[in-house]
């Protein structure tokens, strides 16, 4: 476990205090320092915000820790485990109740077991007298023994063993809850010994007892029952394990105001490690092995004891002397204790009754085995409790912790990425270098993932590849960042092994709540970086490396020209100005890393909330509103026969509208009415039954027929595309809406074919999977040459062409521009010059057009004088 930095600190408050003082302190210096180094915003504030959580985290480590352990604590001991513990490490308020709780959790622990030995103890020492007194009375009930004196004599021994038993047990109970009686009052001391001494003697046991009390007529106050009851429990006692002719010496002395009563006897003695035991109900061992005994004398005498503010203990014999020496010491003047008055809440057991039955065998008694100790609490493991992570309670069970193990392998190589990132991309425009961190990044959250044999994910692990080589091969921008999102999305829905809709969309939500979510299992790989053994090895060499990299490489650099130019080629630029937004970078890259890297190792449960949704009790309830949408395609596709069967002057005299005109109208709303169509469908096929042919049958016929006609608006919105475009010119943001509307007809395709056997659960990869592949394939037909080529042959058919538009397209377009006739190429490439990029900047858009700009060298045009008009 990681150190806590603010363990010293004794005041909740002021660790609050000190923790948000320092947090807005490196929150304000980061910032400082990310405007000085010209780090622009949308940068600074998520990394500022990310390194003051870092600081954060690192200060409050284990503060709220012992309060989610006494959570947990507190529900296994509800289940009986009463060893769990927790971390007394602060010394502020939290920690003062961590360890009130550890007190009260070793007090509760003590009451149980002593509670459970008691439960078994009693069982054992009731089943013997029990099986005793039934084998007798078996015996004299089937005449296989002789009922003489001597067989009824061993019956009422074990029954007045029972009764003897009981009572004692009642007595400790009564004294346990403070509910025996106290009724303090003068007492002489040496007569009540005496009558004690004559009760021990009828007990027949063939021991002498020496009776010494100084002075003779000592007279304490106490309660002549109970000081009776234990002194007769310490003379039985005794007398039990003195030897045959042994000797029990009673003495009895003042000092002060309190009185020592003490009984030695000659007997084995007892151990020094078992003299606080055998006060404990049915702990002591001498009661065991002399038999005969009940095993709560002793109990009863510590309780007699305190009850008279007293105590009571063994002590060494005498020298020279053996046997065991119990030393009771008493106030001659103990304080007044009211007597409980109210009724005993022992259960009374019932009058025997008199009605005698001949014929009746009474029942032979449970076997009941005694257990040694404590009784395990089954499923529950004992011992200290490790902290309770908190994201247990802010994610639940949609984001277990799993207990994660550290990974110092992804988490150096998810640093080592962010370090590349932070040499590589700042001052350089998107290429190979770009490519070179992405691939690192993804290389690094595969090789994390749970899932990376599973086949989904390697899918998406190759899908997310191509989309992000686009940094290397296209110098659109556009295009490329709608790449790398595409990817992002392949990367998280491949980690999570999403599904469903609901799925991808929570999976692409957990990868920025990773970074809380992960901090956890990122204390608990710091630890094994920081900690000892081949961790420490593993810093102690790499730093050792680092510096001799630094020393050398300094010195045979300036020794050697070209060992320094190729230096030079290869390490970035670290003056003080370029450090800073180095620095950010890094740290930015790095974390967006390592929280993809954990949600790699362990994925969010994206899909447990997707049950199976209950179908309407009725058909018409989902076949009605299908039917009216199907009407409503009917209508729309009666009225495009129409426009094709009237032409366009039918369309001009009955609405106005040119065709150009018709057509951009409605192109918009037929990709919107596509795209609800595929919500209709999904909506029916979730709610409608499909217990019998006849709902089978309906569903398939509604939703095939509305398909169907929803593939007809697709063609319809295409053809609409085409004929605006052909009018009004090609453009990129057409392009992608052509490429979506075509890629929503092959989904409606896609439910066709799922229609045919009503499951469809391959749908939600196939159209993630699908659309990141046509957004692919709008990267591969390079969309802004496409868009500059089409441009060109309209200009070449009808002389229409923008040229502005064709000006502002990226460097992708250039080889097409050049294919314009030398008086026109000002028009659309002036100003663009061939770009001078290193080796981490090649991108095969930006070499192409510095090969096709090499030898043309346009002036600056006006538009408006030196070009033809744009249309």
């Amino acid at each position: 476990m990681t150190s806590q930095p603010l363990a010293r600190v004794t005041s909740i408050k002021v660790k609050l205090g000190l923790l948000v003082v320092v947090s807005v302190a490196v929150a304000l210096a980061v910032a400082t320092l990310g405007r000085a180094g010209g780090v622009p915003v949308w940068l600074g504030v998520p990394v500022t915000m990310l390194l003051a959580l870092a600081v954060t985290q690192l200060l409050a480590v284990g503060m709220t820790s012992p309060l989610r352990q006494m959570t947990d604590a507190a529900r296994r001991m509800a289940v009986g485990d009463y060893d769990v513990r927790v971390s007394e490490t602060s010394k502020d308020e939290v920690g003062e109740l961590a360890r009130a709780f550890n007190t009260m959790a070793r007090d509760l622990a003590t009451v149980d077991r002593q509670r459970r030995e008691l439960v078994a103890n009693v069982s054992h020492e009731l089943r013997t007298p029990l099986a005793a007194l039934c084998a007798v009375l078996e015996n004299l009930v089937d005449d296989v023994g002789p009922r003489d004196p001597e067989s009824l004599a061993a019956a009422l021994a074990q029954a007045e063993r029972l009764a003897g038993l009981v009572e004692d047990l009642l007595d400790l109970a009564r004294v346990d809850a403070g509910k025996a009686p106290l009724e303090p009052e003068p007492v002489p001391l040496a007569p009540l010994l005496a009558d004690a001494v004559a009760e021990a003697r009828v007990l027949g046991r063939a021991v002498t007892y020496d009776v010494r009390v100084e002075p003779p007529d000592l007279v304490v106050r106490a309660d002549p029952a109970r000081l009776r009851q234990l002194a007769a429990n310490l003379l039985d006692n005794a007398s039990r394990h003195s030897p045959a002719g042994g000797t029990v010496l009673v003495t009895a002395t003042r000092a002060g105001e309190r009185y020592r009563l003490e009984v030695h006897d000659q007997g084995p003695g007892v151990a020094a490690e078992d003299r606080e035991r055998v006060f404990e109900p049915f702990g002591t061992l001498r009661a065991n092995e002399g038999g005969g005994g009940t095993g709560l004398g002793l109990a009863i005498a510590r309780w007699v004891t305190e009850l008279h503010d007293g105590t009571i203990r063994f002590v060494d014999p005498e020298t020279g002397g053996d046997g065991a020496r119990i030393r009771v010491e008493l106030p001659v003047q103990p304080a007044d204790r009211p007597a409980h008055r109210q009724e005993d809440t022992m259960p009374t057991p019932p009058p025997p009754s008199t009605t005698p039955s001949s014929s009746a065998r009474p029942p032979a008694p449970p076997v009941v085995t005694p257990h040694p100790g404590p009784y395990p609490s089954p499923g529950v493991p004992s011992g200290p409790v490790p902290p309770r992570p908190l994201g247990n309670d802010v994610f639940g069970a949609f984001w277990p912790d799993r207990g994660v193990p550290a990974r110092l392998s992804v988490l150096l190589g998810a640093l080592a990425t962010g370090v590349l990132a932070g040499m590589v991309l700042p001052y350089r425009t998107v290429g190979l270098g770009t490519f070179l961190v992405l691939l690192a990044a993804g290389a690094v959250v595969l090789a994390a993932s749970a899932n990376r044999r599973d086949p989904f994910t390697l899918t998406c692990a190759a899908i997310g590849v191509l989309l992000a080589a686009t940094t290397m091969f296209r110098a659109a921008e556009w295009i490329v960042v709608l790449c790398l999102l595409a990817a992002a999305t392949m990367m998280v829905c491949g980690a999570t092994r999403g599904r469903t809709l609901p799925g991808f969309v929570l999976s692409g939500l957990a990868w920025p709540l990773a970074g809380l979510r992960g901090i956890p299992w990122l204390g608990r790989t710091f630890g094994v970086l920081t900690g000892l053994g081949k961790s420490a090895a593993l810093l102690r060499t790499v730093g050792l490396s680092v510096l001799g990299l630094l020393v050398f490489g300094l010195l045979l650099g300036s020794a050697d020209a070209l060992l320094a130019e190729w230096v030079d080629a290869l390490l970035p630029d670290l003056t003080i100005d370029t450090f800073v937004l180095r620095a950010f970078v890094a740290v930015a890259v790095g974390g967006t890393v390592l929280a993809a890297v954990y949600l790699a190792l362990n994925p969010p449960r994206v899909e447990q909330g997707n049950g199976t949704v209950r179908p309407v009790a009725n058909r018409f309830e989902w076949l009605a509103p299908v039917l009216v949408v199907n009407g409503v395609f009917l209508a729309f596709l009666v009225a495009q026969a129409t426009v094709v069967f009237g032409g366009h002057d039918y369309l001009q005299r009955t609405t106005g509208l040119t065709y150009a005109e018709y057509v951009h109208q409605g192109f918009a709303q037929l990709t919107v009415a596509t795209a609800l169509t595929l919500l209709v469908i999904w909506a029916a096929a979730r709610k409608a039954p499909r217990e019998t042919a006849a709902d089978r049958t309906w569903l398939r016929a509604s939703l095939g027929l509305l398909c169907l006609q929803t593939l007809v608006v697709v063609a319809s919105a295409l053809y609409r595309m085409h004929v605006y475009q052909e009018a009004y010119g090609f453009t990129q943001l057409r392009l992608l809406v052509d490429v979506f509307e075509g890629w929503l007809g092959l989904l409606v395709l896609a439910v066709l074919v799922g229609g045919i056997a009503l499951r469809a659960a391959w749908f939600p990869r196939f159209a993630l999977l699908s659309g990141a592949v046509a957004l692919l394939g709008i990267a591969v037909i390079n969309p802004d040459a496409w868009v500059a080529e089409r441009n060109i042959d309209r200009y070449e058919e009808t002389g229409r062409i923008d040229w502005t538009y064709l000006r502002e397209l990226s460097d992708d377009a250039v080889p097409a521009l050049t294919e314009l006739p030398a008086t026109l190429q000002a028009c659309v490439l002036d100003g663009r010059e061939a770009s001078s990029d290193d080796w981490l900047e090649w991108n095969l858009g930006r070499a192409r057009a510095a090969e096709a700009l090499d030898g043309v060298t346009p002036g600056r045009v006006d538009l408006a004088t030196s070009c033809p008009p744009s249309f």
